[in-house]
């Protein structure tokens, strides 16, 4: 060796306080947290389990796939949850009408009990956290959450540029 030491090359720096995936990420984990902290007490519910009873709440009928669609979570973490409720009585599966291969979901009676329970609780929630927001704020927030959703599915179709 001559002595001569090479310069690491600079490394790239990523402000994670301006980064908006992680502070959506952030923000999401917090608010998930608070509002979880209610069905996991009361029922033993993970937030997998809450987030497939909720889709099933609304959008009964569906495979774990399209639940997995919906809520943009990982399919096996989906199937899990739904094996869970499956076995402890709140969903029942039946096999699909026209397509043997699919079976169907829908919360069970004792599901849509914990559902009658939980969601005006969730609603709540929601409520005490934007009345800090008047009407123009709120409608603002949706209305860019709506548009950062269509950005995002564009962004991930594009290929990637660096």
């Amino acid at each position: 060796m001559n002595g001569y030491r090479a310069t690491p090359a600079a490394h790239a720096q990523l402000d994670l306080e301006h980064f908006l995936p992680y502070r959506l990420s952030v923000l999401s984990n917090r608010v998930s947290s608070a509002i979880a902290r209610v069905y996991v007490e009361r029922f033993a519910l993970g937030v997998t389990e809450w987030r497939v009873m909720a889709v099933l709440g609304r959008y009964p009928d569906l495979s774990a796939n399209e639940v997995a669609q919906r809520t943009a979570m990982d399919k096996v973490a989906v199937s899990r949850a739904v094996a869970r409720l499956v076995e402890a009585g709140r969903l029942d599966r039946e096999i699909h009408d026209d397509d043997r291969r699919r079976s169907v979901l829908r919360l069970s009676e004792t599901g849509q009990l914990i559902y009658d329970e939980v969601a005006p609780l969730a609603l709540g929630f929601e409520r005490r956290l934007l009345d800090g927001m008047d009407a123009a704020e709120r409608e603002l927030l949706f209305r860019l959450l709506d548009r950062l959703d269509e950005l995002e599915i564009r962004a991930e179709a594009e290929p990637a540029r660096d």
